[in-house]
């Protein structure tokens, strides 16, 4: 493991020392690639998750728009199916990314989408 993935790996265990999310608050967690972004609503009780979104998603891959514009597509997806589900509030978890660029673009869309965090 390099430098970079390891010092991420510490940001995340501390964070999530910090964080978890049960049924009722789930934990929005974020992982990004070089190219794409998933983001999960995850009850860490019951180990399960409850929702999923990614920019692999048909409807999103179709449209052809800026890496950060399609994480907020991600985040307003992820609402719309937490929203069917009756969650309306979540614990968001960047998953030791800064909070910034496509990490902060998908907090802002799932927001527009209805989610409060």
């Amino acid at each position: 493991m390099d430098a970079k993935s390891l010092r991420r790996q510490k940001i995340k265990y501390r964070i999530r020392h910090k964080i978890s999310g049960i049924a009722a608050k789930p934990r929005l967690s974020v992982f990004r690639s070089n190219g794409d972004i998933y983001c999960q609503l995850i009850d860490d009780v019951n180990g399960v998750t409850l929702a999923a979104a990614s920019s692999r998603e048909k409807d999103i891959l179709a449209q052809k728009v800026v890496k950060i514009e399609k994480s907020k597509l991600v985040g307003q997806s992820l609402a719309k199916k937490a929203l069917a589900l009756g969650i309306e509030t979540c614990v968001f978890d960047r998953g030791g990314y800064l909070y910034h660029g496509r990490v902060k673009a998908v907090a802002e869309g799932a927001r527009e989408g209805g989610l409060k965090f």
